[in-house]
């Protein structure tokens, strides 16, 4: 193809019809000038959704890259969304804008659970990899990697007052880590099959975790190291072991204690019975943990109600009460032994309810509101999100259903698309309904339920469609109305499975599982009580075959018809006269797609590969190996001999018939492709998805070149494989250490320690450039003109070599910055420990270069302190770097004192409090001056 004609590129335009990917959990969030439990946030294969349930639209798209989401968790302030995927990365999104500024990479595959601490300022991240890594949100960077589950990580929780970590794992353990010292203090071995659940509970008291059986277990954690409440309050806490603080000559000693019970000491304190039989699916609780929620794989949540101590004491007193009552009743008598109450878990943990869902549950969230009301939202397994509302002060709560997002998407895989004859219209139909939809503005205009559809199109003039359904039927919808108009049986079999429109006769073929292709008529027909005609088919011809028709097809001229059987070949007859023509064998498996257009005929297989035929004779000119699973469908662009195909291997890919060329592959989705359909125009194609995303691409103004493409292809082939490539490994470090460096090598770590090597090149030349200078003024006697800077340090606004260097490593992400400094070569860090002496001596971002002086320093630590040229740069470094830093402390200890003074004045006016519980305690000093007035008036 000559450079007058190219071929144009499409591109991704929307992913429609998902409300919520199965992969990811769902969680509710906080929007601004929103009510809190009205806002949901769902995965949408690699996007994230913001929708909300009481208006039933979206009203947020976080947009991701390729990768699917595999798990979310808002922020403790509500205004950002962590949020993980497949590749192992993480993004933390703001919901002010939808934007994404922070980046963490640090897993090798799917991230499995996210959860921030407390304040937000740390997150913790496990994975399928079996790792849990903690980041620092505030720092950008990663803290350490933990290693030591042998299986996916499936829940990862912080403690709120105690620096400590408590993850589970498909592998049958709970960990319990010391984030102080970075290692794991505590195995609890109570399991006998994979932890599908965890939560805290009674003040991080209690552990309950979930397996694969009915059962929920319940752990009691005493920490020996904590100062509890009443002590702070001036009231003695009875002593249950020796801590670390005690001193050694106290009277009661624990003898034979291990190092980990000096932390905190677990014992199982019974367990509850779900009513489930299965796996725990999730299990969560709200956020002060006075409800927990558990699912299995079926449609009921069960919800248990976690009661404070006061009211366990008083439901234990009553019972008490009860059995003296009943002993003194049954011994009539006064020295009658005193009764004892054991107290047992389901006194402290009660069920609730159980609210049934619409069909099988997959992710659940809960959120306490006001009046003790608890919010659920669900993500069901059909594509539906469902919202509930219970009064837990009731005393027989029940779940009343709020709100239900169904409209934008198909509870099945929508496995047949068709555009309209205008290309604005497009028609996906799945197992139970067909919708139509407005292909600009992706809205659902119509909804009808269907029978089980495998093939679709637009009857002329766009105002019925007609579907081919599994039971062998042919169904006709009026689309004004939105009402079924008739259904008629057109084939005994299993499957009618492909159906192929003949604009020049007003009649169209069906072929099914019945070994007959059968054509039809369109009439109208006036029913005796219908004032109007309507549409109908007539059964005109029948052509018997040997074998199941998977597809038929007619040729653009209408002169011949095509039929792929279940023998691998397709038979090729006269439209005329049904007689038989040609025989196209060749494939090793069954046709499942194929198409006409005007100069040639192409084939897709289940054996992968795509044939392209003459239909003179009949003879193959070309075999190509178009996917890596079967060809699922394909189809032409309209009047072009071009074409696209769809596979099982997620992909979509655009073919030249003529020159026997792969164009381009268009990537996105996540699961087989089953179908798609191209507009009239060639303009815009639909596809969809196992993912049940339906997606809408683009033909653009931008042409491919072939031979840019494949080394695009290539580039991206060999930077992957860059990425995969052994990790780097840090001098001194055990590689079989429980805590390890956080952050992997990526393409962009890669990327970042070639330009930091750039920059300090150009440093070189330019510093080499200036030296000769100089001895040339020297041997001259006289001043010469400096030398012509470097055209990128000019582009830079004339910095200078040094700072050019510096803009370079600010540049860099500051995740990122580690990895990419241990990629550095040592011939390069001399250079860099004297600019870095520089920059400290100038105050130049001190904090950076002492991170990143640190980090050379640890890595390199024999070459630099074996190497004497270097000495005297780091005793320098030394004296500076300590001078410069206890300045900074200075000023931040001034700023600190400063801003706390003005805390202090603010409060003193008692307009407003400060940080966490502020309004709690405004509320409780204003009741008690309230107090305080009334007693003086009384007084008075």
């Amino acid at each position: 193809m000559g450079l007058t004609k190219q071929y144009l590129r499409y591109a991704a335009s929307a992913v429609f019809g998902v409300i919520g990917s199965q992969k990811a959990n769902i969680a509710f969030v906080t929007m601004r000038g929103g009510e809190r439990g009205r806002f949901v946030a769902v995965a949408a294969c690699e996007h994230v959704f913001i929708w909300d349930v009481r208006k039933a639209e979206k009203v947020l798209i976080l947009k991701g890259n390729k990768h699917e989401v595999t798990y979310l968790c808002p922020s403790p302030d509500g205004i950002y969304v962590a949020v993980g995927y497949e590749d192992g990365a993480v993004r933390i999104f703001s919901l002010l804008n939808g934007e994404s500024n922070v980046s963490f990479n640090g897993h090798k595959s799917a991230v499995t659970v996210i959860h921030y601490d407390t304040l937000g300022s740390r997150l913790v991240t496990g994975s399928r990899d079996t790792d849990v890594i903690v980041w620092d949100v505030i720092n950008e960077c990663g803290l350490y990697r933990l290693k030591g589950h042998k299986d996916a990580v499936t829940q990862a929780l912080f403690l709120k007052d105690k620096n400590l970590l408590v993850t589970s794992s498909k592998d049958s353990f709970v960990k319990w880590w010391d984030l102080d010292t970075q290692h794991c203090f505590k195995t609890m071995l109570g399991h006998r099959s994979e932890v599908w659940g965890m939560a805290l509970l009674n003040q991080e008291s209690r552990l309950i975790t979930g397996s694969a059986d009915s059962e929920l277990r319940a752990w009691d954690i005493n920490y020996l190291q904590e100062v509890s409440t009443e002590e702070e309050a001036g009231e003695p806490k009875e002593k249950k072991g020796k801590s670390l603080l005690d001193d050694d000559d106290e009277e009661e000693e624990v003898v034979d204690e291990s190092p980990e019970e000096r932390i905190l000491s677990c014992k199982k304190a019974g367990s509850l019975l779900r009513e489930a039989r299965d796996r725990v699916v999730s299990m969560t609780t709200d956020a002060k943990a006075k409800v927990l929620a558990c699912h299995g794989s079926d449609t009921v949540l069960e919800v248990f109600s976690v009661l404070p101590e006061d009211e366990v004491e008083r439901v234990m007193a009553k019972k008490l009460k009860r059995a003296k009552k009943k002993a003194r009743d049954a011994q009539h008598a006064e020295d009658a032994p005193e009764p004892v109450v054991e107290r047992k878990l389901a006194n402290e943990i009660v069920r609730l309810t159980n609210i049934k869902a619409s069909a099988n549950i997959r992710w659940v969230d809960c959120l306490m509101c006001a009046g003790g009301e608890l919010k659920v939202a669900m993500l069901l397994q059909n594509n539906t999100v469902e919202t509930y509302s219970l009064k837990t002060s009731d005393k027989n709560p029940t779940g009343i259903k709020t709100s239900r997002l169904t409209l934008g998407g198909h509870r099945t895989d929508a496995r047949t698309l068709a555009f309209s004859s205008d290309n604005i219209a497009v028609l996906s139909a799945s197992g139970d309904t067909v919708k139509v939809w407005n292909r600009s503005t992706l809205q659902v205009i119509r909804t009808m339920a269907c029978d089980y559809a495998l093939c679709s199109l637009f009857v002329p003039g766009d105002r019925q469609i007609i579907l081919g359904t599994k039971s062998g039927k042919i169904q006709i919808f009026d689309l004004a109305s939105g009402t079924l108009l008739e259904t008629v049986d057109a084939h005994n079999g299993v499957l009618s499975v492909s159906a192929s429109f003949c604009p020049l006769s007003v009649n169209k073929m069906t072929g099914g599982a019945d070994k007959t292709v059968k054509f039809w008529e369109f009439e109208l027909i006036k029913d005796e009580d219908a004032a109007q005609k309507r549409l109908t088919v007539k059964h005109v011809r029948t052509l018997q075959l040997d074998e199941d028709v998977l597809c038929v097809k007619y040729s653009p001229d209408q002169r011949l018809l095509a039929v792929s059987l279940l023998d691998c070949t397709v038979k090729v007859f006269y439209t005329d006269t049904l007689k038989f023509f040609l025989s196209l064998y060749g494939h090793k498996l069954p046709v499942l797609c194929l198409d006409i257009s005007h100069v040639s005929t192409a084939t897709g297989s289940a054996d992968r590969n795509v044939k392209i035929w003459g239909l003179d004779f009949g003879d193959c000119h070309r075999s190509m190996f178009a996917h890596d699973d079967s060809v699922m469908f394909l189809q032409f662009v309209p009047k072009t001999h071009l074409f696209f195909t769809a596979g099982k291997d997620k992909k979509i890919k655009q073919w030249d018939a003529d020159k026997f060329e792969h164009i381009q592959t268009l990537e996105g989705h996540h699961r087989e492709v089953w179908c798609l359909a191209i507009s009239p125009n060639g303009d815009h194609i639909v596809s969809s998805s196992h993912d049940k995303s339906l997606r809408l691409w683009e033909r653009t103004r931008e042409p491919i070149i072939l031979e840019e493409e494949r080394e695009m292809e290539r580039e991206a082939e060999f930077e992957e494989g860059m990425a995969k490539g052994d990790e780097p490994v840090v001098p001194g470090e055990n590689k079989d250490a429980e805590a390890a460096p956080a952050a992997k090598k990526t393409i962009e770590t890669v990327k970042a320690a070639e330009r930091v090597m750039e920059a300090l090149e150009l440093y070189r030349s330019e510093s080499r450039k200036m030296e000769e200078h100089q001895i040339a003024c020297q041997s001259a006697g006289k001043q010469l003109p400096p030398p012509k800077a470097n055209p990128i340090l000019v582009a830079f606004g004339n910095v200078s070599p040094s700072r050019y260097v510096l803009d370079v490593i600010k540049k860099v992400r500051s995740s990122e910055l580690e990895v990419s400094l241990l990629v550095l070569p040592f011939p390069y860090i001399p250079d860099l420990l004297s600019l870095f002496n520089c920059y400290v001596q100038d105050g130049l971002e001190v904090e950076l270069v002492c991170r990143c002086l640190f980090f050379l320093l640890r890595i390199h630590f024999g070459q630099i302190s074996s190497n004497q040229m270097l000495l005297t740069v780091i005793d320098e470094l030394r004296i500076n770097t300590i001078s410069k830093v206890r300045e900074i402390r200075d000023v931040l200890g001034f700023n600190s004192a400063g801003l706390q003074f003005l805390q202090r004045e603010v409060e003193s006016k008692e307009e407003i409090m400060f940080f966490a519980d502020a309004t709690g305690l405004l509320k409780e000093k204003r009741r008690k001056r309230k107090k305080r007035e009334r007693a003086i008036l009384t007084i008075a």
